[in-house]
């Protein structure tokens, strides 16, 4: 399989240095040549399969022609060690929970997944392999910062540097990545989630820096990151067949920086039948704004509850104007969108909590209003919890009048001792640090 850069400016790459490299020498996003689709046979029988086999259909048909196969099934057997649950919450809506693994959040299976391929392709050697450390940036507005530093953790050959913003992530968020040491770096940057990215961009197309060290992204912007987030969605339609509720489905997404709607949506040019989706936005609303108007407008992002979704600037978005030719009618005529301020998601949780006695985290209580206010008779919706209600739990619990437990595995991270490097929104300053490492 080749991929190609959304800018449409950067020569066609195959899935190994799409992987190793994250970002197009074009700065685009790469995307696969083409989307195959699954057989007939695979969702007739879907509702029996478990989803460690579900996510290995979906696997080789993206990945197959780049990957052994044994090689391709050991990774995502040893990435889906957890379930990830489809659960009622009122007789229209469901939830899928995405906090099952090892950093209670979504993104634990895209990160794990990207690891492992990509210390497949280093042991095999990459098209510059000289035995240096693959250098990983990751900007975080709260939960990919964990789950990539964790599921790099201790992988030999890599170092993963996790940039975040001074005071914008939850304080169980911080202790999860800056309290690893090892091969993970947490750099604190006076700014917002916007600027955290933009470093870690601009540093991807600074020849100097390039020459020095070897770069790759673990953001959504990297396919190996993205792409197995389509994993969930095949496993909640399989769960929902086998209940009987998967013929007018309805999947919400609360989306920040889009990865993971953009996951859906390959996952629905797969063959996945889900009839539509609804994009869930706090009050960071550039792609609700884009379907209603047909422009894209990118704004400094502005600090929410649900701060893992506090993104002006999505870089998905260039992957979703591609995947559907940039036709805003083929965008709006599958994705609908929702916006919710602060108090309206505080709400939510209260409204959802006393009617059903669900704890939501902020993230989630988009998605699941989002079904409230947009499910049609006889559909079905099915919104994904984000992230574990302890992760947010100051919030949480301000809200609810609760005191929501804290599981073990976040607990043991609260124990460590915070580590993390000070660092302004300066590029230069940035660049002058990576200078002096590897």
């Amino acid at each position: 399989m080749k991929y190609y850069s959304t800018n449409g400016k950067a020569p066609l790459a195959d899935l190994q240095k799409a992987v190793v490299k994250g970002l197009a020498e074009d700065r685009g996003l790469y995307m696969p040549e083409c989307i195959k689709k699954l057989p007939k046979e695979f969702f007739e029988n879907i509702g029996d399969m478990p989803f460690q086999e579900i996510a290995y259909n979906v696997a080789y048909t993206f990945f197959g022609e780049d990957v052994d196969a044994d090689a391709l099934k050991d990774i995502v057997y040893d990435t889906l060690c957890f379930d990830c649950p489809v659960v009622k919450v009122t007789d229209q809506i469901y939830t899928l929970e995405l906090f099952h693994g090892p950093t209670l959040a979504f993104k634990d299976v895209g990160a794990r997944f990207m690891a492992r391929l990509l210390q497949y392709f280093i042991r095999r050697g990459t098209p510059t392999s000289d035995n240096r450390t693959v250098n990983v940036l990751v900007a975080t507005s709260g939960d990919t910062g964990s789950a990539v530093a964790n599921g790099f953790l201790g992988v030999d050959g890599i170092h993963v540097y996790v940039l975040y913003p001074k005071g914008k992530v939850s304080p169980i968020q911080e202790c999860q990545f800056t309290t690893l040491g090892k091969n993970i770096t947490a750099i604190e940057v006076d700014g917002v989630f916007d600027d955290c990215q933009a470093l870690v961009k601009n540093a991807f197309m600074d020849e100097e820096l390039n020459r020095h060290m070897r770069l790759t992204s673990a953001n959504s912007i990297n396919v190996a990151r993205f792409l197995p987030q389509a994993f969930y969605y095949f496993n909640a339609y399989a769960r929902m067949k086998a209940q009987g509720h998967a013929d007018q489905l309805v999947m919400c997404v609360p989306s920040g920086n889009f990865g993971n709607i953009c996951a859906a949506l390959f996952g629905h040019r797969m063959g996945l039948p889900v009839k539509r989706f609804i994009a869930a936005n706090n009050a960071n609303d550039i792609f609700y704004n884009y379907l209603q108007t047909g422009k894209y407008e990118p704004k400094p992002s502005k600090q929410t509850l649900a701060n893992a979704m506090d993104v002006g600037d999505p870089s998905n978005f260039a992957r979703i104007y591609d995947l559907y030719g940039k036709s805003h009618e083929a965008i709006t005529a599958l994705i609908s969108g929702a916006t919710y301020s602060d108090n309206q998601i505080r709400a939510t949780m209260r409204q959802c909590y006393e009617q059903t006695g669900y704890v939501l985290d902020p993230h989630g209580a988009c998605g699941y209003q989002a079904l409230i206010d947009n499910l049609k008779p006889g559909e079905v919706g099915v919104f994904c919890e984000t992230a574990h209600p302890a992760k947010f739990k100051e919030k949480v619990d301000d809200i609810l009048g609760s005191d929501v437990e804290i599981p073990l595995r976040l607990a043991a991270f609260m124990r460590g001792k915070k580590q993390s490097v000070p660092m302004s929104k300066d590029f230069i300053e940035f660049k002058k640090y990576l200078l002096t490492q590897g």
